[in-house]
């Protein structure tokens, strides 16, 4: 038996497996298909991911590297206001390569990585989890002192402990444009309803456009996707989507199982991004749970919220920004656009002395 048998080896499904064997835990990771495929999520990050990543990896994955952003109330033609650090403010990479990379990382360490097993059910016990999963040679079931949920926003382990789905999903689109470009701005459109458009420069990789909008908008994701490469007068390949949780649930946890990334809706409501804030989260889990004591997942419940509630709240505020009048969007980069302070995972850090001082140099 197992003392975690994780389901879905992303980001924060790897990370936490890694972690977790280090911490002395013998490790099952369910991957439904290869590792990294289909692609659904941007490759647009922080610097912070290279504390999450094993060494060497920036080496192979970076893309690009980006000083700033033009952020713009309508199309492409429309006045752009500009905010920019001095410095390198975030990273772009091999989103593929880095779901690779971390789930390399976790079978070196030691945990048992199986690609192509789907799970189909699970059943909890007073003191083991039963998972289900079809495999290529069959149905197989894995036991386990709990199980892991890390398997995004449409999450099968989340439906099968019957934990409350998250608050928002929003349609994501993305595509690429195969002509290398050597920018380090990306291009944030506020044009989709509640939420925004993106162009994100990714070196030799090309462009990478991409849009989100609520679930059921009129028109649609993929009808505003097509509108906005239009403006920009490009044909895209590579196109896919996924969804994008927002507003984590009062719980993510049952009796001997536990939801960490998207799947608990982990992400920042201003951008979707949840690359980070899952990990984070999946080093708390390993730092807290105990696989014979469930009494532990509270926990997990508290550590991951006391790190990142103030920072999805403060997210929430911003996006609601996304929906002003154009005219109140217009006003308010005019009065803050130009150097920043900001960091892109932690929007409390616009109350940070280092924001505080690129304020008062305007004035």
């Amino acid at each position: 038996m197992y003392d975690f048998v994780v389901v879905g080896a992303g980001p924060a499904g790897s990370r936490f497996a890694r972690q977790a064997v280090r911490a002395g835990h013998d490790v099952l990771v369910l991957e439904r298909g290869q590792v990294g495929t289909p692609l659904a999520c941007s490759g647009h990050v922080s610097t912070d991911i290279w504390e999450f990543t094993p060494d060497g990896a920036r080496d192979h994955l970076l893309q690009n590297e980006v000083y700033g952003a033009r952020f713009h109330v309508d199309g492409p033609r429309s006045p752009e206001h500009p905010f920019y650090k001095d410095e390198v403010i975030s990273n772009v990479i091999d989103r593929v390569g880095l779901d690779k990379t971390l789930a390399r990382a976790a079978e070196d360490a030691g945990a048992d990585l199986r690609e192509n097993h789907s799970v189909t059910d699970l059943d909890e016990h007073g003191k083991h989890v039963d998972v289900t999963a079809n495999t290529p040679d069959g149905t197989e079931t894995f036991r386990g002192k709990m199980v892991v949920g890390c398997d995004g926003p449409v999450s099968r382990v989340r439906r099968e402990l019957g934990l409350p789905e998250p608050k928002e999903k929003l349609q994501g689109v993305l595509g690429f444009a195969p002509k290398a470009h050597s920018g380090n701005f990306v291009d944030v459109h506020l044009t989709a309803p509640k939420f925004f458009a993106w162009r994100i420069p990714r070196g030799d990789a090309g462009v990478e456009f991409g849009l989100a909008a609520p679930t059921g908008s009129t028109p649609s994701a993929r009808a505003l996707f097509d509108r906005f490469t239009a403006e920009y007068s490009v044909e895209t390949n590579e196109f896919c989507a996924g969804m994008i949780p927002i507003g984590p649930a009062a719980r993510v946890s049952a009796h001997r199982g536990f939801l960490i990334g998207d799947a608990a809706a982990q992400t920042k409501p201003f951008t979707g991004g949840g690359i980070l804030y899952g990990m984070t989260s999946a080093d708390h889990a390993v730092r807290t749970i105990d696989p014979d004591d469930p009494g532990t997942l509270a926990d997990y419940e508290r550590a991951w919220r006391n790190e990142l509630k103030n920072e999805i709240r403060l997210g929430h505020w911003i996006r609601r920004a996304y929906s002003l009048p154009k005219s109140v969007q217009t006003a308010g980069l005019k009065s803050m656009a130009g150097e920043i302070g900001v960091h892109m995972d932690r929007p409390s850090s616009f109350f940070s002395t280092e924001h505080l001082k690129t304020l008062l140099k305007k004035t």
